[in-house]
């Protein structure tokens, strides 16, 4: 049992996409469409260019976004209202989820390399607004992305959170390093397990996990 693992929790971050909802509800599909769009638009290019740069993009620098700004010079802020319009129709709000997260002693936040605003749409989908003390989107770490050490301080330093009495929750295994380095308890959230040293616990349940804790 975990619980034990996380007494001495007292900030409870967490990743947003595949994290706070499930991965069956494939909303990335959605926002890669308009991410091709918005490259082929943009950079005058075709479908499968368009569609090989945005995952060779993700690949090299932890977002899409990220290089584009780098390699293009592209202004985010358009880019992110755009690809971030999609449909929250088919989330369904998870009353048990909501519970547990309150339930969390401590504080508790959302970190994405989404926008704020979005977050701010997908948790009010799940029925998960309210829950959070603080939500952070890319925007509040200066377009940097998670898995850069960097954006991480950048918005643990906003929120002033003391990172050894921390735990983050993600999906993307590269986002857990650095909070791992920087001393917080980590949970992989993902269909199936991965056998790294700086992954201290996975699940394919948060609800069920969190349920453990308290």
């Amino acid at each position: 049992m975990p619980k034990t693992s996380f007494s001495h929790v007292r900030t409870w971050v967490f990743d947003l996409d595949n994290t706070l909802y499930p991965p069956r509800a494939r909303l990335f599909d959605q926002i890669e469409v308009r991410m091709t769009n918005y490259v082929m638009t943009t950079l005058g290019v075709d479908r499968p260019t368009a569609d090989q740069m945005r995952k060779d993009y993700w690949a090299r620098y932890g977002t899409t976004l990220t290089g584009l700004m780098r390699e293009h010079d592209l202004d985010p802020a358009p880019y992110l209202v755009d690809v971030h319009d999609i449909s929250l129709d088919h989330l369904e709000k998870d009353t048990a989820l909501a519970n547990h997260i309150n339930a969390l002693p401590g504080r508790r936040i959302v970190y994405t390399n989404g926008t704020a605003p979005y977050a701010e749409r997908v948790l009010a989908a799940r029925g998960l607004d309210g829950a959070f003390d603080a939500i952070y989107g890319v925007e509040h770490a200066d377009f940097l992305p998670k898995p850069e050490r960097a954006a991480f301080e950048t918005i643990f330093d906003k929120d002033g959170l003391t990172t050894v009495t921390a735990a983050m929750f993600e999906d993307d295994p590269r986002n857990l390093q650095a909070p791992h380095d920087m001393g917080m308890r980590t949970v992989h959230v993902a269909p199936e397990a991965l056998d790294e040293t700086h992954i201290h616990f996975h699940t394919d349940d948060l609800t069920a996990f969190l349920g453990k804790l308290l």
